[in-house]
Order: structure tokens, then sequence, then C-alpha cells
């Protein structure tokens, strides 16, 4: 049986220490600030995220761009050339272009290289959610899981991924189309944040309104305390945009009211943070549904 590489995209935002215990390939996807396009790689090396950040409170926008085609023949063929094959695990089609992109790239080199196998699996998932089924796929790899066991156990288990997060600034969210100018507004004059997760269908979906930055991280924790697998000892990521003092007091709170194994904690990278904004907190955890 040939061997196999699992590879995403970099809006998994995997710490660096999560992605280099994993072995997995991350492919950057690009941001445009200031009128200058870069790469948003997991060691930061074309931008640092805290500078990052800083610039959109200072008022800068940043837009992105979907990975496309040339970009994963040229990522996936020489994986190929190695003599192995190839798991993707892509960023939620529900939110971008980039996985029907992955597919036209494994149809393409299939017929270049028809021996090999090229599995692209929509995760469904976004940021850190994405990232922890990445991180929990390449544990089962390392422990002996073929490729297409791997893209099973991934499909079957997606929906399982639960994702709850809120945002500190309504106007990314507005910008974006997901609250209303006037929602905005009003929302921000009231202290009123909005909790929000992503669907089966891998689409971003406001849940509820809350009063104040606390509660707003408080109902992440009580949404997980309510769908969380019932089994002890899993790992639970969180994802922050430049606000580490938030994640931790997230973590606490997790640690507290649920028996888990590890919390790790990551920055929400400059892709998704591009439309999520600085001090966006977001919680990930395996349940027993979305």
């Amino acid at each position: 049986m040939r061997d196999y590489t699992i590879i995403t995209d970099s809006t998994s935002d995997l710490s660096l220490p999560a992605l280099q215990e994993s072995a997995v390939t991350v492919i950057p996807m690009e941001f445009h600030l200031d009128g200058k396009s870069y790469h948003n790689y997991p060691d930061e090396r074309e931008y640092d995220m805290r500078q990052f950040y800083a610039g959109l409170k200072a008022g800068k926008t940043s837009t992105t761009s979907q990975i496309n085609q040339q970009t994963f023949e040229e990522v996936f063929e020489p994986v190929l050339q190695q003599g192995r094959d190839v798991l993707y695990l892509g960023f939620s089609s529900g939110l971008s272009g980039t996985f029907h992109s992955s597919c036209l790239a494994a149809e393409e080199l299939l017929r270049k290289y028809p021996e090999a196998k090229i599995i692209c699996v929509d995760t469904l998932a976004a940021s850190a959610g994405e990232g922890l089924l990445v991180y929990t796929a390449a544990k089962k790899k390392a422990e002996g899981m073929g490729i297409e066991e791997l893209a099973k156990w991934a499909e079957d288990n997606r929906l399982r991924l639960c994702h709850w997060f809120t945002v500190d600034d309504l106007n990314h969210l507005k910008r974006g189309g997901r609250v209303s100018p006037a929602a905005a507004v009003i929302g921000t004059a009231l202290g009123i944040k909005p909790v929000l997760h992503v669907d089966d269908e891998g689409h971003l979906i406001p849940m509820e309104k809350v009063r104040g930055r606390r509660r707003s991280l408080d109902a992440l924790v009580e949404h997980m305390v309510k769908t969380a697998d019932p089994k002890e000892g899993q790992t639970v990521f969180i994802s922050h945009g430049n606000a580490p003092e938030d994640a931790e007091y997230v973590a606490k709170q997790v640690k507290a009211k649920m028996k888990v194994r590890d919390v790790v904690i990551s920055m929400i990278g400059p892709v998704i943070g591009s439309h999520s904004g600085p001090g966006t907190i977001a919680l990930f955890f395996f349940g027993t549904k979305r």
C-alpha cells in the first residue's frame, strides 16, 4: 500500500506546534492589504499576525483570494512524483470556491498519474475547526489508518466538529453581509455581541445575540456543555483574533466544566481574520451534532 500525504490550507489556523506534530502540508491562501498581496503562512514569514490585527483596528481593510487550480496542481504533483498519494482536507465549500479548485486539480492530475490516489474531502469547516479535524486525522494516519479509511472517517465525522464563536466588532460582519448596517450601528451602541456557528452545509450562521463581551464568551462554553461528545479526553481548540486573554478565559471555563485532555490555543490567521476581525474568539470541539 502506497504511503500518502495529508494536505490542507492555511484557513485551518493550526498552531505551529500542532502543525509540526501533525506532519501536514499547508497551502497558504492569499490576502490583500494596503494594495499588496501576501500569503498566509502559518509561521508568519510574510506578515506578522499581531501587526495584521493592529492594522485592522486602525481602519485598514483586508480582502482574500481562494486557492486556484494551478496552485493545487503545483502542490499535489511533487507528492505524486515521490510515489505517494494525496488526501486533501479542505476549507468549507460553503465559504469559499477553494474546494472546487482542488477537485479540478485532482481530475487533471489523475489523467497524468492514473495509478495514484488523490482524495479531496470537503471538511465543511473553517479556522481551527478545520484544523481540529485535520489534527485528529493526522493522529489516525500516524496510527496506521490508510488513505481511503481516513477519508471516510473525515466524511463521517466532519458534522460532529462544532464551531462556536463570537466577534468583538460588528463592522466586519457588516462588511461581509452577515449583519445589516443598521444592526451593526445599533448593536455596537448597545454592546450586543453575536454568537455564531457553522452549520451542516458549512455556512456561517448567526445563532443568538447577547449583551456584553463576557456574556458572549460564556455562551460559547454553554453551547459546548450542551452538545460536546460525552466521551472524556478530547482535545479542544480555541482560536482568537489577537485576544489572548479572552482565549485563556474561555480555556479556563472549558477546563472547569468539561473533562478534556487538552486545550490548544492558536491565533486566527489573516485569511479568516479578514472577515471576522480583531477580538474574535472561537471554540471548536467534537460534539454529538453541530
